[in-house]
């Protein structure tokens, strides 16, 4: 097929975008540069620098695509709460763009959403249907797009997707960014460092490897629409994952606690049953082994 994989150039994209190369897909990368890098478009890819604030259909128009894996995005919360005005535009003018580029070519959207920061505080996995409590423009954001999508659905008859990510890990993610706790936490310990981990580190998360997430938007190629949560159903607080990352390393690190992040969730797990039962998707990597292989990345960079 041909494959746009918006934000291309990033940890979840360009993994994605390994994928599709590797199954003999024509592959298009959409991306600004601005925090992937171009060394993560995979051999056989295009690389088109574009940014999905601005229209995309007349871009693609040599492309025509019939799928749209749309992953760029403002991923992180405290900006989204410093300029929620820019987070707005790269998240849901963003998504406008590429549904209006998509809508175009008569091509399927597959939206890259989150979890927890759409269902807010979990007292249980949520599922689709849970109440959405977003506490950050973030959330918001991400809601909003998804509501798009939906939107398009209807009015257009088409068919867009969007899956709520769990907290994805994985090779090749960003260990200086607050998104990447695992990788954060791994590059510590290589470096021989001391970890931060904010208030008693019981709050939990679903931590979904990459590999399961990029399975799962390939999964989603065809699906009738809806939304889907990718995750394992899991919680794992952050105490059991810096023990489980000293673990795998095999060096004995040490972590200091500062006071807890303002607005920072208790508890976060996402139920994975509607993924399994419609689109045959379920994670099949196990956290030990997971770390096993980020471990095994982030000790060659």
């Amino acid at each position: 097929m041909r494959a746009v994989v918006t934000g291309g150039a990033g940890f979840i994209g360009s993994t994605l975008a390994d994928t599709l190369v590797a199954r003999g897909d024509e592959v298009h990368v959409v991306d600004d540069l601005s925090a992937g890098g171009r060394e993560h478009v995979p051999e056989g890819a295009a690389l088109h620098v574009l940014d999905v604030r601005e229209p995309l259909a007349d871009a693609l128009g040599d492309v025509r695509p019939e799928i749209v894996f749309h992953l760029a995005a403002q991923i992180d919360v405290r900006r989204s709460v410093a300029d929620p005005t820019a987070d707005a535009l790269a998240n849901v003018v963003g998504t406008i763009n590429v549904l209006e580029a998509a809508n175009r070519y008569g091509a399927q959207v597959v939206l890259a959403s989150t979890g927890g920061a759409i269902y807010g505080e979990c007292t249980h996995p949520a599922s689709e249907d849970d109440p959405r409590l977003p506490v950050s423009p973030y959330g918001t954001s991400k809601l909003a797009a998804e509501e798009y999508l939906a939107t398009w659905n209807r009015l257009h008859g088409t068919r867009h997707v969007a899956l709520r990510l769990g907290n994805v890990y994985g090779p090749r993610q960003d260990p200086h960014g607050e998104a990447g706790v695992v990788a954060i936490f791994l590059s510590r310990i290589r470096d021989g460092k001391s970890a931060t981990i904010f208030g008693d580190g019981s709050q939990t998360r679903d931590y979904v490897a990459v590999a399961d997430v990029v399975r799962a938007f390939v999964a989603a190629v065809g699906a009738q629409g809806g939304v889907f949560n990718v995750g394992t159903g899991v919680e794992t607080s952050v105490r059991e994952l810096w023990h489980a990352c000293r673990e795998v390393t095999g060096i004995d690190a040490e972590a200091v606690h500062e006071e807890p992040r303002a607005g920072e969730l208790q508890r976060s797990s996402l139920d994975p049953a509607r993924a399994e039962r419609v689109l045959g998707w379920r994670a099949e990597l196990g956290l030990p082994e997971g770390l096993r292989r980020t471990w095994e990345w982030i000790r060659e960079e």
